[in-house]
């Protein structure tokens, strides 16, 4: 079952990015933290994720619908120089209006995630 560990909120020109740290000791535990956070969010534009698993060794990023490479691998990358696994984040972003363009995607994400290890 995962486990909710943390959660932060970051506001980027107006856009809302909630990030969520669960513990996942596998993909069915992201998957039960994905199904939760898409009830809870049910008008949020995206809900992007990575996570890391230790055993079977597994590691996987999604966008949904961003652009691809913006977000999910963003949240990947912190998770890899953290060296944490067993571990799922999910970014979940209201979009506010303005568009970040690809690299300030990939910083609000970046961002976000780093924030749920501080």
């Amino acid at each position: 079952m995962a486990k909710l560990e943390k959660r932060v909120e970051i506001v980027e020109k107006k856009s809302k990015f909630l990030g969520y740290l669960f513990s996942c000791k596998n993909v069915d535990d992201v998957n039960e933290a994905l199904e939760f956070l898409h009830k809870e969010h049910k008008k949020a534009t995206h809900i992007c994720y990575a996570y890391s698993l230790k055993n079977p060794f597994l590691e996987k990023a999604a966008d949904d619908g961003e652009p691809g490479g913006t977000a999910g691998r963003p949240i990947l990358s912190v998770l890899q120089k953290k060296g944490v696994s067993d571990v799922g984040v999910f970014v979940v972003r209201y979009f506010g209006g303005i568009k970040l363009g690809a690299g300030g995607l990939v910083r609000a994400y970046t961002k976000t995630t780093s924030e749920l290890f501080k």
